[in-house]
């Protein structure tokens, strides 16, 4: 601590020093909230909205105090002072920092009212549609005494549902379908079809795992494209014939014939490059099996497409392990979240990935996808107004938090002081004495009835760690990406005596884990058992592998110590594990090897500071790839807003014919141009084309050529002119039938057309994404190349959406009145037959007394009479119409 900090105190205290004096007058104004009845709580928002205008009239204290008092009335729970300061903090747009078991779920309803008062929409943002509803249920009772509606968004919810939870005053929502809604609201053809309400201010629960973990990951609405799924059974093949090669060959270091391989893996950057001879070897392959011409190459600009099947085979195969990186469940592939260890259904990779990984566990292979719709998570939740989040682990990627989103980490005490034990790191220099160091010392933690909790960081791992528990006859749990669906169950057994739980590091994110397990009130075995966990020492969490983030180390130590409970963690590490063999130097890993004695742990300062750098330089290589991710989408968000800010434009205007009109005449004008120029002579002027183009883009059949010919005094500008005029009229005679419809017509065409072109331009901004490195070899700055090109692409889809609208609109073929009145015939048709459907569903028997009944039986099982002979469908009508039955009274 520098001298200056000791003096003024950091900057954490001193603005934790600025917000007690609120959280004291809140305090002071306890006892006059005390004295409302429920009545004037539920009314006092409209109070405190009116106080606002006063200068003099300080809001936060007075709201904080009112959901304090509506808290306590409600459900029983009185916010500490501790929490009153992550309000605070919130309400600020901050993040709070504060530990597990610290009643996060509580503190929002401080800054939820607060803002609703000053009338801004609130929406609390959660990991997951669980946590979303149980939030939702707890709180709702403080939030409706206080006189404020709450609203759950979750996912397939119907229409309905949805557009009056986003009315609510408090929403809840979890973040992927707070995206979704947002990229769909923006492909609705209709104003009503949108749902999503303002963006003014979000409280982001478990802010580090949404606004970091997940923003590496974009979020993309997708549709099925035309690629074909059998290159990646043909290329499959190729696999088993290829050998590995360990390292680069070098002028002092050349290849041995055995060291030479056909593929290299960079298993720090995740990715994987064919050698020389792979290259061959592939080819050669790719000839045989009839996908590749003998003259070509695999680098050839035509087989560009065969590259990429070929690479994402490769990194199905070698980069990605199942139990690992995926599981298969059914006849699907489901991807696990690294960070939190719980599967992501409907999450798929991109570049044909996905389906090369289908392919190589012989389940069905799904089409590939086209984008739709895209954003990330950064320029989404940059859209909110104002925007604040709460977690137990932030500050070590508060230089993140501040850069990308404009938000300050707020460290918020504990209520009652820390009591956990945290010990130094164990390292092994083998997994195999890792593991058994670990078995022995569950072995001894459960002869005193200690709680254990073995974190893990793959399925895998939590499989082996199942397997070695197994032999030696220790009963346990295990929660991982397999087994979440007990997830519940497991958390609520996970603090009993002597019980030892397995987890990856989902372990039940956001719920708590009891000492002495799931708490009943006045339950005295529970406090029986509680008592025998405290004086076993609390919750012992014994970490199996350090995770690439210290703040994912950090939250599987935050499940154990919660308000002042005791609490121990240790971490069990080896040499063989991934985060230690990859990024500790080579030197220094000779050292600790020198150091090593046998099965006994290494400790040794220099090795703690090596693992603690290692996950540094992780942190900061992760950093750079999501902040690189967001350059790039910057250029793309730039566009977006312009896009979907003119869809609004255009779905909100009841009437766009004058901007049809003017885009008619630019047109024409333009058209006219490219065929006459206007600083030409007679003899270049292309007048049989301009005939030509005119009738088969836009059905004009007028003869320009004759009327040039017989008119000697036009010029290129007033044949243009000629030419607009023409169009306009032959447009206004087109619609003079729908002139009331017209004014629809043009928005929904003009709509679809420019969806279809943003979807288009979407996929060729991926194109250029993928290729734009390459830029790189000519000495050009690839971002910088992407903006340029990017935004010239972008210029040229906005010139092509105005003329495809126009050639569109006079193009399109309108229905007589005779086909119009037949569809709306058919459609009268079909809805009558539904309602009688559902008349019929909605028939129920009427059961009255015996004697009732046995009549309806006998009349039920009468046999009908026909009256008259069978008519076929074919046959005149027995109504004398002339009609055949089928089109007259067959028809009902």
């Amino acid at each position: 601590m520098s001298f200056l900090t000791k003096i003024f105190g950091s900057s954490n205290q001193r603005s934790l020093k600025r917000m007690q004096v609120f959280v004291d007058r809140a305090n002071e104004l306890e006892s006059h909230y005390q004295k409302l009845s429920d009545e004037e709580l539920k009314n006092l928002r409209s109070n405190l909205e009116q106080s606002q205008g006063d200068a003099d009239f300080d809001l936060l204290p007075h709201a904080f105090a009112a959901v304090r008092e509506a808290s306590v009335r409600s459900i029983g729970l009185r916010h500490f002072d501790s929490q009153m300061l992550g309000g605070i903090a919130l309400s600020e747009g901050n993040i709070a920092e504060m530990k597990t078991g610290e009643g996060k779920t509580l503190v929002a309803t401080l800054p939820a009212y607060l803002n609703a008062v000053r009338n801004n929409k609130v929406i609390l943002v959660t990991v997951n549609d669980y946590l979303a509803q149980r939030d939702a249920d707890w709180m709702q009772p403080v939030y409706e005494l206080l006189g404020l509606s709450v609203g759950v968004i979750y996912s397939n919810q119907s229409f309905e549902e949805k557009k009056s939870a986003y009315e609510c005053d408090v929403i809840y929502a979890t973040n992927g379908e707070l995206g979704f809604d947002y990229l769909r609201d923006n492909m609705a053809l209709r104003a009503e079809d949108k749902v999503q309400c303002s963006l003014d201010f979000a409280i982001v629960d478990e802010v580090d795992s949404i606004l970091i973990d997940e923003a590496r990951t974009p979020l993309i609405i997708s549709g099925p494209s035309s690629e074909s799924a059998d290159y990646y059974i043909q290329i499959k093949k190729i696999i088993p014939t290829l050998k590995a090669q360990s390292r680069e060959g070098s002028e002092d270091e050349p290849l041995t014939e055995d060291e030479k391989g056909h593929y290299i893996i960079d298993e720090k950057n995740r990715t994987i490059e064919l050698t020389d001879d792979g290259y061959m070897v592939v080819e050669s392959h790719l000839e045989n099996l009839g996908l590749l011409q003998t003259e070509d190459s695999l680098y050839s600009v035509s087989n560009l497409k065969i590259m990429r099947y070929v690479n994402a085979t490769l990194k199905a195969a070698f980069l990605f392990s199942k139990n690992v990186h995926y599981l298969v469940r059914g006849q699907e592939v489901l991807l696990i979240d690294e960070h939190t260890g719980r599967t992501m259904s409907g999450r798929r990779m991109s570049e044909g990935i996905h389906q090369a990984l289908e392919c190589k566990e012989n389940v069905t292979i799904q089409r590939e996808s086209q984008t739709l719709a895209s954003t990330t998570y950064q320029n989404f939740f940059r859209l909110f107004k104002q925007l604040s989040g709460m977690t137990g682990t932030a500050d070590t990627e508060a230089a993140e938090f501040a850069e990308i989103y404009g938000l300050n980490v707020s460290i918020i005490p504990t209520n009652k002081p820390m009591a956990r034990i945290d010990n130094d790191d164990l390292v092994f220099l083998t997994q195999e004495a890792k593991f058994k160091a670990l078995i022995e010392e569950i072995e001894m933690l459960r002869k005193k009835d200690a709680p254990i909790l073995v974190g893990t960081a793959s399925v895998e791992s939590s499989e082996i760690v199942s397997a070695l528990l197994k032999s030696k006859n220790i009963s346990h749990q295990v929660l991982n990406a397999k087994q979440h669906e007990k997830e519940a169950e497991v958390i609520a057994n996970a603090g009993r005596p002597g019980v030892v739980t397995i987890a990856t590091n989902m372990a039940g994110r956001g719920t708590d884990i009891v000492l002495g397990g799931k708490e009943n009130i006045g339950d005295g075995d529970w406090e029986k058992r509680h008592r025998i966990v405290l004086d076993a020492g609390g919750l012992h969490i014994l970490g199996t592998e350090r995770h690439e983030s210290r703040r994912i180390d950090n939250q599987l130590r935050g499940r154990s110590g919660r308000q002042g409970d005791p609490g121990y963690s240790k971490f069990f590490l080896s040499l063989e594990d991934d985060l230690l063999r990859l990024f500790i130097s080579d030197s220094r890993r000779s050292l600790f090897e020198r150091i090593g004695m046998g099965d006994d742990h290494i400790e040794h300062k220099m090795l703690s500071r090596g693992i603690e750098n290692a996950q540094k330089r992780i942190e900061s290589r992760n950093f750079d790839i999501r902040k690189n991710l967001l350059e790039y989408d910057d250029v793309a968000n730039d566009q977006r807003q312009a896009i979907y800010s003119l869809r609004n434009q255009l779905l909100n205007e009841d009437n766009i014919s004058e901007a049809i009109k003017d885009l008619i005449y630019e047109e024409m004008l333009a058209v006219s141009n490219d065929f006459i120029p206007l600083e030409s002579v007679e003899s270049q002027w292309r007048l049989d084309d301009l005939n030509k183009y005119l009738i088969d883009n836009y059905l004009i059949e007028e003869d320009i050529k004759k009327k040039v010919n017989d008119d000697q005094t036009l010029n290129p500008v007033t044949i243009a002119d000629f030419i607009a005029d023409i169009a306009e009229k032959k447009y206004q005679e087109k619609y003079s039938k729908i002139k009331d419809n017209l004014a629809q017509l043009e928005k929904q065409v003009m709509l679809q057309i420019l969806d279809v072109h943003w979807k288009d331009h979407l996929g060729e901004m991926d194109h250029l994404r993928q290729s734009v490195g390459l830029r790189a070899y000519a000495q050009k700055n690839p971002k910088n190349e992407y903006k340029r090109e990017a935004f010239e692409m972008f210029e040229v889809m906005l010139n092509e959406i105005n003329s495809e609208a126009i050639k569109v609109l006079f193009r399109l073929e309108l229905a007589s009145e005779e086909e119009i009145k037949e569809l709306e015939e058919r459609s009268r048709e079909a809805q009558n037959n539904r309602e009688i459907q559902l008349q019929k569903e909605q028939l129920k028997p009427v059961i009255g007394n015996n004697q009732d009944s046995e009549s309806s039986k006998s009349l039920s099982t009468q046999p009908v009479k026909r009256k008259e002979p069978k008519l076929g469908r074919n046959d005149p009508c027995h109504c004398g119409s002339g009609k055949k039955f089928k089109q007259c009274c067959g028809k009902n």
